[in-house]
């Protein structure tokens, strides 16, 4: 029987991909989309097939098993706990939502509802990332002492949507890019973080938009001392887009060796300790859409890696490290 999902916004171009992959999927079968502002319903018109003009009255009047989240982040949170409190699975581009209190919330529903929460994760599967993870699974590194992760993106400022700069929208800079580090990086390693020793974010490239903090920088600890440090600001030249070597960068210090890579690398680089220049590993096949068939696994009842409780995790762990800068907190335990 195909799961009959719902497109609750598209204010963000990520949830298109999902929409297509969704279209196309043998088990599912897509019964409606919605999107509240006029002219982003306009734009799409000739690639989403509009059902209604308000998210709301969607959920209200169709009947679905699974809902599909991509409006602007700060109304996630209020779409996926009016989904699943519909009793309707949710799948949902990153950030989940913006607040711990909407975190809460989701995660109760599940619960009592015995439903499943999913989310666009995508690093996890990139063939680079799914590389590396095999290379530290295997032990070749040793004990990991120190990662440092680079998720820098272009700000396109006038290109962007416009909500990113309109106050009480956004949710923090740490919450939007990070969360795809403080999720992959467990899932390659097996190390959970244990501590927020900083985190700071601040407005640099935008100022005429003051209280947007288009920069963000984590210090962070993981299980056995291993130091985390990453950077996830919006300072990317914007005409390289996300082509650099340098989007999404991770290198891994281990006692045996150091191995890096990138979303847009087309292999591992690894240098042992006996080695005297790096070396390059082969990378396994990547998992388009990988995303959406763990989610749909879970729902079957076969929770996998990237399960509603991984979704879960991560989205609550993004958002103390943003409220880690927001408040100036300093050494907070996990």
């Amino acid at each position: 029987m195909k799961i009959k999902m719902a497109f609750a916004g598209f204010r963000h171009g990520h949830i298109l991909s999902l929409y297509e992959l969704a279209r196309q999927h043998p088990d599912i079968e897509v019964v409606a989309a919605a999107e509240d502002d006029v002219p982003a319903r306009q734009t799409l018109a000739d690639r989403v097939q509009f059902t209604h003009q308000a998210c709301e009255r969607m959920l209200e009047e169709v009947e679905c098993d699974a809902v599909a989240i991509g409006d602007y982040y700060a109304r996630r949170g209020g779409l996926a706990i009016a989904a699943l409190g519909g009793g309707r699975h949710v799948i949902s581009d990153k950030p989940l939502c913006t607040s711990l209190a909407e975190v809460d919330q989701i995660e109760r529903l599940a619960r009592t509802r015995g439903l499943k929460v999913g989310c666009m994760l995508t690093m996890r599967d990139a063939a680079t990332t799914l590389g590396l993870r095999a290379l530290v699974r295997e032990g070749r590194l040793g004990q990991l002492h120190a990662i440092a992760f680079g998720g820098q993106h272009p700000l396109m400022l006038g290109s962007r949507p416009s909500w990113y700069f309109e106050p009480g929208k956004h949710g923090g800079t740490l919450n939007d890019i990070g969360v795809h580090a403080f999720d992959a990086l467990p899932w390659i390693t097996e190390l959970e973080f244990t501590a927020i020793n900083a985190a700071r974010s601040w407005n640099a490239f935008a100022p005429q938009f003051p209280h947007f903090h288009d920069g963000g920088q984590v210090m962070l600890t993981m299980d056995g001392g291993c130091g985390v440090i990453g950077d996830v600001s919006y300072f990317s030249p914007d005409r390289a887009g996300y082509s650099l070597p340098l989007y999404w960068r991770l290198t891994l210090w281990g006692r045996e060796g150091v191995a890096e890579t990138s979303v847009t690398a087309k292999k591992v680089s690894l240098a042992l300790a006996g080695d005297k220049r790096m070396r390059t590993l082969p990378l396994p096949p990547g998992r388009e859409g990988g995303y959406l068939r763990d989610f749909l696994t879970d729902v079957e009842g076969r929770p996998g890696e990237l399960d509603t409780g991984a979704v879960l995790k991560a989205a609550r762990l993004a958002l103390q490290i943003q409220r880690a800068a927001d408040e100036g907190l300093r050494e907070v335990s996990l």
